[in-house]
């Protein structure tokens, strides 16, 4: 994690790091003010901060109450060498506590990684650079021996000279990668999680059988990602991009609605219309992007080929974004690997969705079979000593996708976890579902799966499926674990051999989605340096339902963002305006206002936590509807999850209401409690925004030019270093 230290008055420091600002000092002895603690008490605190963690994680995967749990640590320093230093941990646990979950207490300490670090000894690297900035491979520790060449299947290149082409291209662009985390719970699978150190929004994991796989994993990740534009999906990117030259790509295309909101004539073709509009309900202001917001400039689309003919066609960036998130996308050394990625992808999820929403039960893989790959029974026969039962599943529905399947069960809490895994080679495709089930996971993460069903309508709807795509956490159906399964298995192998079999494997996956009467089109990229595509396959490769372009499209931003930026500087009627689309465009009441318009609020503030109900809320209170505010604080105060501070003001506010809106109270009868409970500032701020004086409290004022928006700003920042380069291959 980079954390960046400014210099502040007197000896007072300030260290930033995400989203999160801390300030130190030293004490009135040293020379300071004692404003705040210096920087060896927060490396003090922090070992204790830690280990009360890792109880109370151990606590709540097992239901046990943290009330009367108290922890303490001292320091005790040798007085011969103040740097050799005795950290003593104390738990004081109440009698209820069984004498099992008592060990287990203690030894969930253990695992505190402060004091892992510090038992390791870190190593202290000092030195002095020309630019913190420029300085983007610092953060890699991972250095591959550039001499060694090891290659795996799947790979054109060898590990080492992928990962260096990789690193270099992100820091040619000024992209500083660091490493946040590895994990390496059982034999033979690692992930690990990658992030933009200066914008930490945009993050990969990767994943593999080796240290040097799962990194090349995630650097492809990163680089696919950044090369499809999928990090800064939903999001404004201000109004320099909005009316620069190109927004998206250079090679882009706008067109122009038709009369009556009609389609444009130049968008998608025929077999596509028939999909995404077969009703004719589909409008041109559907598909204006929601990151430039410019409805003047018209439709951004984008080129791709039509596989079966090789014609262009142009697809709305609205609707890829809307349908397909991050499916179908790959970066890699050659095209043709990048291809066979993508395509081993959009077969792995299609495949997923048609077995766990027909609830197929499928064929486990013989013990001889899995014998031939030791690495991957290594693991397997890991968790199980760990008390996770295993299923190894053909998922290929009779051999005719490449697609395997490990099902990990969990007797603690019931829970199941399907992952999938898919590539022309059946070992590859079993180890890729292997080091999914685990990547980026704890042990204790898999306390969290969702138990199997028999309700066919929990694993059929929609959402269920985009909870699959996210992380495999959805539900899956009992009827998936019968040992009378609905196919054969088939010890399949869809794999070529020589130089050129990428080539050829792409060739045959290309070729099954032909025989099922698909239509593919492809889009190449290669402004940032590297190789990467997108592969659309509509009707197979969506995500999220194609309804979803009419009735639920991320571009309703354009409908609330303008105003919500500038909420501070609405007249009543603008207000009025606003609280009717807010009310009239069926949004859900907890969706959370980032989301809603495209904005990356620090997640710290007011408005990193604002959803649409709060903002209805305000917005009644600056108009003085306190009936109608009154109601809205009540839900608030039942269904919202916000901060300790958030729901103070509010069950304030609630009782500030009520006695306004009861004839027989006086407020003047009650304030002197109120304050007494709440507090002056509290009720200040309670009373002013009742009488109009305080107007949303607590959001800050910013506008569409996103005055103090770091971290948004931050984000457009990593956009426009791809900008930048996109527009320089013009």
């Amino acid at each position: 994690m980079e954390i960046k230290v400014n210099f502040l008055d007197k000896l007072r420091l300030e260290a930033k790091f995400d989203d999160f600002t801390v300030i130190a000092d030293q004490p009135i002895r040293y020379k300071g003010d004692g404003s705040a603690p210096g920087p060896f008490d927060y490396f003090l605190a922090s070992s204790a901060l830690c280990a009360a963690y890792f109880v109370k994680l151990y606590c709540e995967t097992r239901n046990l109450s943290t009330e009367n749990i108290r922890l303490s640590q001292n320091n005790i320093v040798d007085p011969e060498n103040r740097y050799k230093q005795i950290f003593k941990i104390q738990v004081e646990l109440p009698t209820d506590i069984s004498a099992a979950d008592r060990q287990g207490i203690l030894r969930s300490i253990e695992r505190c990684t402060v004091k892992k670090v510090v038992q390791e000894g870190p190593d202290f690297v000092i030195e002095e650079v020309a630019n913190l900035d420029a300085d983007a491979q610092s953060l890699l520790t991972l250095k591959p021996n550039a001499g060694a060449s090891t290659y795996i299947v799947g790979k054109d290149l060898p590990l080492e000279e992928t990962i260096a082409n990789m690193s270099a291209l992100l820091a040619n662009l000024g992209i500083k990668i660091e490493i946040a985390s590895w994990r390496n719970l059982i034999p033979n699978v690692w992930s690990l999680h990658i992030r933009d150190a200066h914008s930490p929004m945009c993050f990969t994991n990767g994943k593999g059988s080796t240290k040097e796989s799962a990194l090349a994993s995630a650097l492809g990740e990163y680089i696919e990602r950044l090369s499809n534009n999928h990090f800064y999906a939903g999001a404004y990117w201000g109004e320099d991009i909005a009316n620069a030259e190109f927004v998206h790509y250079p090679n882009e295309q706008w067109f122009k609605s038709g009369k009556k909101d009609a389609l444009p004539t130049e968008i998608l073709d025929e077999y596509c219309l028939k999909i995404y509009n077969p009703d004719g309900e589909l409008r041109a202001s559907h598909l204006v992007d929601t990151n430039s917001g410019n409805v003047q400039r018209g439709i951004c689309s984008l080129p791709y080929v039509r596989q079966s003919d090789g014609k262009i066609v142009y697809f709305p960036s609205n609707l890829i974004e809307n349908l397909f998130v991050s499916n179908g996308m790959s970066a890699g050394n050659t095209l043709a690997e990048a291809q066979v990625q993508c395509l081993s992808e959009i077969f792995e999820r299609a495949v997923k969705r048609e077995i766990l929403e027909s609830e197929i039960a499928l064929p486990d893989m013989p013990q001889e079979v899995l014998a031939r790959y030791p690495g991957i029974l290594a693991g397997i026969q890991s968790l199980e000593e760990q008390g996770f039962p295993v299923l190894v599943k053909d998922a290929s529905l009779g051999g005719i996708y490449p697609v395997m399947c490990v099902t990990l069960m969990n007797p603690r809490t019931g829970g199941v976890f399907a992952s999938f895994g898919a590539h022309p080679s059946l070992e590859v495709a079993l180890e890729r579902s292997l080091t999914e089930l685990l990547q980026g996971r704890s042990l204790e993460g898999l306390n969290d799966l969702p138990p199997p069903t028999f309700a066919s309508e929990a694993v059929t709807e929609s959402n269920n499926f985009v909870e699959h795509f996210i992380d495999s956490s959805g539900i899956v159906s009992w009827r998936f674990f019968s040992a009378k399964s609905d196919y054969e298995f088939v010890d399949w192998d869809f794999s070529s051999k020589g130089e050129d079999s990428n080539t050829k494997e792409a060739e045959t996956l290309f070729g099954i989605l032909k025989e099922l009467g698909k239509e593919v089109y492809v889009a190449e990229y290669d402004e940032l340096g590297a190789i990467a595509c997108r592969i659309l396959v509509p009707g197979y490769s969506e995500v999220y339902p194609i309804e979803d372009l009419v009735w639920d499209n991320t571009n309703k931003a354009l409908l609330f963002r303008e105003d919500i930026l500038n909420l501070s500087r609405l007249d009543d009627a603008r207000l009025a305006s606003l609280l009717e689309r807010l009310e009239n465009n069926e949004l859900d009441e907890y969706c959370d206002i980032a989301t809603l318009i495209g904005i990356e609020f620090d997640e710290n503030t007011v408005w990193g936590h604002l959803t649409v109900l709060e903002l209805k809320l305000l917005i009644q209170l600056a108009l003085k509807q306190y009936q109608e505010a009154h109601d809205l604080v009540g839900a608030f105060l039942q269904y919202n999850d916000n901060t300790v501070e958030r729901k103070l003001f509010y069950q304030a506010m609630d009782a500030a209401l009520e006695v306004l809106l009861d004839d027989e109270l006086e407020m003047a009868d009650y304030e002197v409690n109120f304050r007494r409970m709440y507090g002056d500032a509290r009720m200040d701020a309670v009373l002013g925004s009742i009488d109009g004086s305080v107007r949303f409290f607590g959001l800050t004022p910013t506008s569409m030019q996103l005055e103090g928006l770091d971290r948004h700003h931050r984000l457009i920042d990593s956009y426009r270093k791809l900008h930048q380069a996109r527009a320089k291959s013009l």
